[in-house]
This record gives structure tokens, sequence and C-alpha cells, in this order.
């Protein structure tokens, strides 16, 4: 990956107040694959106390979509056109770690995936999968 777009999705990054909100990092970026980590804070648990699902969906469809932003020429954006959660288990741990990849990509759709894995010391467990499309702009 070249360092113009590496330099591209980390200002883009840094203008996300939701991400900011949630203590979200980029943890690694490459062609075609982007990864996000969260922390579980109190903001951010269900009444189980367990992550909310709304975590997972917004770490993993942000993963996504700068996964599908790897690919695309400099001066494009892209925006969600579709995307599906699969919950797999509670989100119980140190941190979520959101995985985005690039299954298929195209000049004006790119279709994406995510895998979100809950992180406790060394033990991971996958939490939940998404499944979408990302439309460039």
């Amino acid at each position: 990956m070249d360092s113009q777009t590496e330099a591209r999705i980390r200002e883009s990054f840094a203008k996300q107040a939701m991400m900011m909100t949630l203590g979200a990092e980029l943890e690694a970026i490459t062609t075609g694959e982007v990864s996000i980590r969260a922390p579980i804070l109190p903001i951010a648990r269900q009444h189980t106390g367990h992550a909310h699902a709304a975590l997972s969906f917004a770490i993993g469809d942000t993963a996504a979509g700068y996964a599908a932003l790897t690919v695309m020429p400099e001066g494009s954006e892209v925006v969600t056109a579709e995307i599906k959660i699969n919950l797999l288990a509670p989100a119980d741990g140190d941190y979520l770690l959101a995985t985005g990849r690039v299954v298929k990509p195209g000049r004006r759709l790119i279709v994406v995936t995510s895998t979100v894995t809950a992180v406790t010391g060394t033990q991971r467990r996958d939490v939940a999968i998404l499944q979408g499309t990302m439309m460039a702009l």
C-alpha cells in the first residue's frame, strides 16, 4: 500500500466523531483490509454488561468501508449502500477488533465483509460478521 492512501484513510478516520466517542483506533491498514480496535467502554454496554451490538456494527461497518477505500483511486469516497450483521456470541472482553476486507472490488460497487472479534488477553472469539456493499462516490 502506498503512503498516500494510508495517510488519506488516517486523515478521514480522524474526522469520524463517532469513532472518537467510542474510543476506536485504526489498528492496521493494508490493501483491501483495515482493522479497527475499540475498547468496550461503559457507554457502549447493554443492560447485561456485554458490548452493545451497535458497537460491533459501527466498527465493523467502518472497517469494511475503509477496506473498500483502499482499492479506490485518489479522490474517491465510499458510503455504505447496504450491510447486514450476524451476531455470533455475546461481545465480552478487553476490546473488540473489527477487520474489514474487500471481497470483490468494482468501479461503483465494492462487496465487503467484516469480522468482529472480542479479545481478552490472548483469547479471541468472533462475535459478529458483517456482509455488505459499499458505493463509490
